[in-house]
């Protein structure tokens, strides 16, 4: 069986090694970073299963730089932050930009393993990432930003476009409010903030997908709620 990986992204060293000392021991399968720029890169790109990540980081940048990038490519990758005592205002901050949980330095082995069993047990009810949508005429490639007509045209989509329609197609079948799209895409709280920024992509995603703007199929107006991407669009 194979074993479940997780990324630790620690700059103590001592606290680092005796994390994935006790991870090793328990049978997972641990990757370590000690930096903002090891970390947002095995973050983003590594094959990892859940993420522990050190707020502090020596540098400019520091864990919840690595949230905000790994939310943005990553939206389902499960992640559990590590703060001090004294570091509300970040706790607060990261579990705001999506984190899944928190434990509190000093923490004991035995709490950290509770709390990443508890995570990944919940994350099989995380929406579906996805690398790329078909839909009624063609695909979108979101690595390249892409959409590729089944009558050979292409079209780019910026990256604002991408993450809103990746964002909308993991959580397929959902209403999702403009609320949220606001906090998880753009990330900005809405206070309520009255915009037409989210409208005018949505016009503008319904285009490029050759979806009818009088009867949109695939991307939904759900009166009083906001959008929904159409369960029957195929994600892989």
């Amino acid at each position: 069986m194979a074993r479940r990986r997780v990324l630790v992204v620690e700059d103590d060293r001592a606290i680092r090694k005796g994390i994935v000392d006790a991870l090793e021991f328990e049978g997972y399968a641990p990757v370590q970073a000690g930096s903002y720029d090891d970390g947002v890169e095995l973050a983003t790109r590594a094959d990892c299963e859940i993420v522990l990540l050190d707020l502090v980081l020596p540098g400019k940048k520091g864990g919840l730089d690595i949230l905000r990038e790994v939310r943005a490519s990553r939206p389902t990758l499960p992640v559990i932050i590590l703060t001090a005592r004294g570091e509300e205002a970040d706790r607060v901050e990261g579990l705001r930009l999506g984190a899944d949980d928190y434990v509190v330095k000093p923490f004991s082995i035995k709490e950290l393993l509770a709390r990443i069993e508890a995570v990944l047990r919940r994350s099989p009810e995380r929406p579906v990432d996805v690398a790329k949508v078909a839909f009624p005429g063609g695909t979108v490639f979101f690595q390249r930003r892409e959409v590729r007509y089944d009558d050979g045209e292409r079209c780019e989509l910026s990256e604002r476009e991408a993450e809103l329609l990746r964002y909308l197609a993991c959580n397929a079948g959902r209403a999702i409010s403009r609320e949220e799209i606001l906090s998880r895409v753009w990330r900005i709280e809405s206070h309520g903030l009255e915009t037409r920024t989210i409208d005018m992509h949505i016009a503008r995603l319904r285009e490029k997908l050759r979806d009818s703007l009088d009867e949109p199929a695939l991307i939904q107006t759900v009166r009083g709620k906001g959008y929904m991407f159409a369960e029957s669009g195929e994600r892989k």
